[in-house]
């Protein structure tokens, strides 16, 4: 009897030691999911859609006028003329103010450039925020604009710069125009190398001939290449409402020509979520749907599926020669916004 109970008082030592092993084992292991962060790389800052705003400054700098700005960002586009006499309804506040096309303009172009950049960049955000301003219709038959990043940013007299007057007065009326008919002027903050269809941003987007993705060599804004980390659990966090169970991971499905992201799974213990690009770049809080995803553990960096053909990060896109040499001076200030939830109403709207 003495025999087998030291037998069985060992053996039992021995389970038990055992299963607090394995406890520890499955400890470690939630803990180190748990301690597990989302790295994401990413590439612009903006919707990704028509004008570069950062990438126009780096053409004005090489040399080009606003003409070669707007005709390369807007593909296969004229300059035509705005009707004479147009007011443009502005929502300020909850009270609608009608202004005149070309106050209305001075009162926006500072408001989203820095006006110490060249004037070739100001004459070109001029007439794309005209072009806007006349191919908006953010209110329906109330009004055409909201004075905020809704649509673009309008100021008023508070806007007015010599500078940018006189980019206004030096395009006074100009629009940009398709086949003859005025072309609707998105425009953000920096492609981070390459613009966007608009077909692939926008869920049930339209596409546009004038709003194809194009090769832009000499945006370098703040934001060109970025990267974020979050912990899983905040990253799940953001994506409540997309996430089935806990947060696991991101599969992207397909990528535009930029290669911002069309479609995406998130991963989650009970399941995975179809998403766009943009409800998980908004969701996430990211700068642009240009990003990759990765997960790292401890010094262990894996990355994520990617089904889209494009699954490592892009590398810098390489600048042609210089049409002119580039003033030393860079760009004063950044644009950069977290970006907001859904499609644009409006210029730079989802920054």
């Amino acid at each position: 009897m003495l025999a087998m109970s030291s037998t069985y008082h060992r053996l039992h030592i021995s389970i038990v030691a055992l299963a607090a092993a394995l406890a520890g084992a499955l400890s470690f292991g939630a803990a180190a999911a748990t301690a597990a962060n989302l790295v994401i790389e990413g590439a612009g800052d903006g919707h990704g859609v028509g004008m570069s705003q950062e990438g126009a400054y780096g053409y004005a700098l090489h040399g080009a006028s606003y003409e070669q700005i707007l005709a390369h960002y807007y593909t296969g586009t004229a300059l035509g003329q705005a009707p004479a006499g147009t007011q443009v309804r502005v929502l300020i506040g909850k009270s609608v103010q009608a202004v005149p096309l070309e106050t209305y303009v001075e009162g926006v172009v500072s408001a989203e450039v820095p006006a110490s950049w060249p004037l070739a960049v100001l004459e070109a955000q001029a007439v794309a925020s005209r072009t806007y301003a006349l191919t908006a219709h953010a209110g329906g038959a109330r009004f055409d604009v909201y004075s905020d990043t809704r649509s673009q940013v309008y100021r008023g007299v508070a806007a007015h710069t010599p500078q940018t007057d006189a980019a206004v007065a030096a395009t006074a009326g100009q629009i940009v125009t398709y086949a003859g008919r005025p072309a609707i002027t998105y425009f953000f903050a920096s492609s981070g190398g390459y613009t966007e269809d608009v077909g692939n941003v926008w869920a049930g987007g339209e596409a546009q001939p004038w709003l194809q993705g194009v090769l832009d060599p000499y945006d370098q804004g703040p934001l060109h290449r970025w990267k974020l980390t979050l912990s899983f659990s905040s990253a799940g966090s953001r994506l409540r409402g997309l996430v089935r169970g806990s947060f696991q991971g991101i599969e992207v499905l397909r990528r535009g020509v930029s290669p911002r992201i069309v479609s995406a799974y998130v991963l989650g213990s009970g399941g995975r979520t179809l998403v766009s690009g943009a409800q998980l770049g908004a969701a996430l809080g990211l700068y642009a749907t240009w990003a990759y995803f990765s997960v790292q553990s401890g010094h262990s960096v894996r990355r994520e599926p990617d089904l889209s053909g494009t699954g490592a990060p892009a590398p810098a896109i390489a600048a042609p020669a210089p049409a002119a040499p580039a003033p030393s001076a860079g760009p004063e200030g950044g644009l950069a916004a977290p970006p907001s939830a859904g499609p644009p109403t409006g210029g730079v709207a989802a920054q």
